[in-house]
């Protein structure tokens, strides 16, 4: 793996992840290595993107993060809480499902279709027996909608009234309940129109910078990658081939994958156009 950039003072790790490895075992003559042996830290208020093609492994690496599966082997270290270790989870189960919140790409399937807005941003706090610093679980559910953008009166409606946009911040909203120290993204506007694209990635980088708190964001758009993040790391057939600061992962890409990749973005001027395909 091709590791440029700053040094990263340990004091400042939310999150490490060492030598994480998952494989899905198809039947007894086949196993796909999803996840081969992949290493990084994110800092305290970093935002770091996992950029990749389709199944390059980016969302199997954050599903094990997440305690969704249980990595083959590996270590993932968060606030020195072994995830990974089912005695240090369980002693410390409350902080790690409070502290750390997954948005998933499909908001449709995310969100139970039978419960109403104000009740799906709060099931976190009623789970948990969060209080509700506002008072009332409406009043708190009323809060978190206006924070990313939506007003009181959706807060009565189900998600099949929401269009696509206003679900996945509906899941946006449900994870700011718990003010996660780690919000881990993964491809959420993959499903989106471009205009709303634009709308939740900003929201995004609002809602990082009033709270602070540090996001994992898996994307395959590497133009939504540049303007978010501060650092990326690139995945390509389950392994981690690159991670430098986001600047210089542009300007100066090693890894020919990673050059591939970039050269894959288009470029918004015909002639410029014209003018890359040429040099291809």
């Amino acid at each position: 793996m091709i590791v440029k950039g700053m040094v990263i003072i340990m004091a400042d790790v939310l999150l490490d992840v060492q030598h994480l490895t998952h494989f899905f075992k198809i039947n007894k003559n086949i196993t796909i290595k999803a996840v081969d042996d992949i290493s990084f830290q994110i800092r305290k208020g970093e935002i770091f993107g996992l950029v990749g093609e389709s199944g390059s492994g980016k969302s199997t690496a954050a599903r094990c993060i997440m305690n969704v599966y249980r990595p083959v082997s590996g270590k993932v270290i968060y606030k020195g809480i072994n995830t990974c270790d089912p005695v240090e989870f369980r002693q410390n189960k409350k902080l790690l499902q409070t502290s750390r919140q997954f948005i998933f790409q499909d908001s449709t399937s995310s969100l139970n279709g039978r419960m109403k807005v104000e009740d799906i941003i709060a099931e976190p706090m009623q789970i948990h027996h969060v209080r509700p610093k506002r008072g009332t679980l409406r009043s708190e559910a009323e809060f978190q909608l206006y924070y990313v953008g939506l007003d009181k009166s959706y807060l009565d409606k189900y998600p099949y009234e929401l269009s696509g946009g206003m679900r996945q911040r509906v899941a946006i909203a449900r994870a700011l309940s718990m003010e996660p120290e780690l919000l881990v993204a993964d491809e959420p506007i993959a499903a989106l129109d471009v205009s709303i694209q634009a709308q939740i990635i900003n929201l995004f980088k609002h809602l990082q910078k009033e709270h602070g708190f540090s996001i994992l964001f898996i994307a395959h758009d590497l133009a939504v990658v540049k303007y978010l993040c501060d650092r990326v790391g690139v995945m390509y057939h389950g392994r981690l081939v690159e991670v430098a600061p986001t600047e210089e992962l542009f300007e100066n890409p090693k890894h020919p994958y990673t050059k591939a990749l970039l050269s894959a973005i288009p470029v918004p001027d015909p002639r410029l156009e014209r003018v890359k395909g040429a040099v291809n």
